[in-house]
């Protein structure tokens, strides 16, 4: 059953991929939902696009989607969605982001769908059924120790206003990894660690939508991913770590660092 909806989440990621393509550079609405969290018009469009598309397809389906919340109809299969990863960058007209959807079963994330509209690059996974990217395998790199690898990672929304700012963390990775990139878009970001683009991810203050397809697309490309005390991950956790697998102790030890000897 599960696979028999990845052409219907395919199609979908892709519609809503066209109309953030065509809509870019040109005039739309933005609003906020807090000091610095953007909303646009085209994340909503993209919303409605992708939701009647999967109720379509599956219309006793539960969804969770980033702009409307959750629609709880008591199906043990539930749609997760994020239209537009990377809103910030959308709004300034910098073209980093993505369409994540996933499909949760009883709990667990069997499906995934990450798709990159201005590279035009699509990311795939179905559990046990390994991690693809436009139809070719991917796998994680084997890239190691820690100070050769490239990692990527994020900040909150909140940033300005909590001492959970994920700054501290920043600093130490800097210093201990090869460098750290911070392009805005957590699905690309698990994406591309599972491509081995990148070899390690952390972040803080994530929801569900914004790591549900990534998570699997990691572990079926053979990544590791847990919380930041190295326990295993669940979408709804507050803290990321994902990696290629090899270096994961070592940035686990960086995470315990810095909340041992937090900047004063």
């Amino acid at each position: 059953m599960v696979s028999d909806y990845l052409d219907i989440a395919v199609q979908a990621a892709r519609a809503a991929g066209a109309l953030q393509r065509e809509r870019l550079w040109g005039d739309y609405s933005i609003a906020f939902k807090g000091e610095k969290n953007l909303v646009t018009e085209v994340d909503r469009l993209s919303e409605d696009c992708i939701v009647r598309q999967l109720r379509a397809a599956c219309p006793g389906c539960d969804v969770l989607a980033e702009e409307r919340g959750s629609l709880t109809l008591g199906s043990p299969v539930r749609w997760i969605i994020d239209p537009l990863d990377g809103t910030t960058n959308y709004a300034h007209g910098f073209p980093w982001f993505a369409v994540s959807i996933g499909l949760e079963v009883s709990g667990e994330m069997q499906l995934g769908v990450i798709y990159h509209p201005m590279m035009d690059e699509l990311f795939t996974t179905v559990r046990g059924r390994g991690a693809w990217l436009n139809g070719r395998r991917i796998s994680v790199s084997r890239r190691q120790p820690l100070k050769s690898c490239l990692l990527a990672t994020g900040f909150p929304y909140d940033r300005t206003r909590t001492n959970e700012n994920n700054f501290d963390n920043f600093v130490r990775f800097q210093l201990a990894a090869r460098a750290v990139r911070r392009a805005g878009a957590a699905a690309l970001d698990l994406a591309y660690v599972a491509a081995g683009r990148l070899d390690g991810y952390w972040e803080c203050k994530l929801n569900p939508w914004d790591v549900a397809a990534g998570k699997l697309l990691l572990e079926e490309a053979g990544g590791a991913v847990t919380n930041h005390a190295g326990e295993p991950y669940s979408i709804t956790d507050h803290r990321i770590l994902a990696s290629n697998g090899l270096i994961h102790q070592e940035m686990l030890a960086v995470l315990a660092d810095t909340k041992s000897h937090p900047s004063k």
